[in-house]
């Protein structure tokens, strides 16, 4: 199967939708929860501006090939200063929702919110549960869950740079809401409350802590009458990063071993051309993985084959998008 196409090409083979796909609400009435489109005969990318409460004022897309109901929902989040159609094409997710068959929400941040449209992952207003730019994210969530029939027992989230720090605070805020997310050049939950401490954690990763205190971290928005299990987690990080310490992922990985009480060292490692791959189970499946990619600057590894321009995209001797949907346990999922 062609893992990859032109985006021009991609567009000319899906119907563009961009009218806007409204629920039917009732004056004076709660809005009643959206009935599934009909069966789509080929991949649609939709633009959906009533979703609910969008108190972040993000954008909302969505990839939805055929047959989806009853398949999961994976949320991307774009990195700082990308198009985020464009990052799930050159990343190979769109291939993959085809190939797999499950619907891709896709949130974009706005200029008139972050002038260099990277989602603020470092302001708690925006992090909190139901406020900000988290609370627009869970609120599409639920919004596609609803109009796409997807499988709420299979809901993920994945995110690059500042998208993959805002993964892992929607997976604190979210508990309930995600099985499992996925940060790319990230950082740990908590690390940062304002921009200039955000800018020191980027170029310096904050001292190591004790188990308690990085759960603690986490745990600071706990929704109410939250008793488990957390989502878990795939730490990917290239060595070669000069944005984003590479230090982070060691703490946001211990960050999640302290949720998921993991006292020992990695159960489990591998190395494949310089590629370390360190895994913690609880017997049936990694609970927390981290990926350390040689070489790789900051960027979304995508493997050995062929990219276009895409901005923090790059080749890499491991392909991200392969390695955490196995994770995600996206069985029909295949290397590339």
């Amino acid at each position: 199967m062609q893992w990859s196409r032109p985006l021009s090409a991609l567009r000319r083979g899906i119907r563009l939708v961009t009218g806007l796909v409204k629920a039917k609400l009732g004056l004076g009435a709660a809005p009643p929860a959206p009935s599934p489109p009909p069966p789509p005969e080929i991949s649609q990318l939709l633009t959906i501006a009533d979703f609910g409460d969008n108190p972040g004022r993000l954008g909302m897309q969505a990839y939805v090939p055929p047959s989806v109901g009853g398949r999961p929902l994976i949320v991307l989040l774009h990195g700082c200063g990308q198009d985020a159609v464009r990052f799930a094409e050159d990343s190979g997710w769109i291939d993959l929702a085809d190939h797999v068959r499950f619907t891709l929400l896709l949130p974009e941040q706005t200029a008139a919110n972050n002038q260099g449209r990277c989602f603020q992952w470092f302001v708690p207003r925006h992090t909190a549960r139901d406020m900000g730019e988290a609370g627009s994210i869970a609120s599409m969530t639920r919004h596609a869950i609803a109009l796409f029939d997807s499988d709420p027992g299979q809901v993920f989230v994945v995110g690059l740079s500042a998208g993959g720090a805002m993964a892992a605070a929607l997976l604190a805020a979210y508990p309930d809401m995600f099985a499992a997310g996925a940060s790319v050049a990230g950082l740990p939950v908590g690390t940062a409350r304002s921009a200039l401490q955000a800018m020191r954690r980027m170029a310096s990763a904050e001292p190591d802590r004790n188990q308690d205190e990085w759960a603690a971290q986490v745990r600071h928005d706990l929704p109410t009458g939250f008793t488990g299990p957390w989502p878990r987690l795939s730490v990917w990080h290239g060595l070669a990063d000069t944005t984003v310490a590479p230090d982070n992922a060691d703490r946001l990985a211990a960050q999640w071993r302290a949720l998921h009480r993991l006292t020992t060292p990695a159960v489990a490692e591998q190395s494949l051309n310089g590629v370390r791959h360190r895994m913690w189970p609880d017997g049936t499946r990694n609970l927390v993985e981290q990926w350390t990619v040689p070489n790789l600057s900051h960027a979304y590894p995508v493997g050995l084959r062929e990219v276009t321009a895409g901005r923090f995209v790059a080749q890499a001797r491991t392909d991200a998008t392969a390695g955490i949907a196995r994770f995600f346990g996206l069985r029909e999922a295949v290397d590339r």
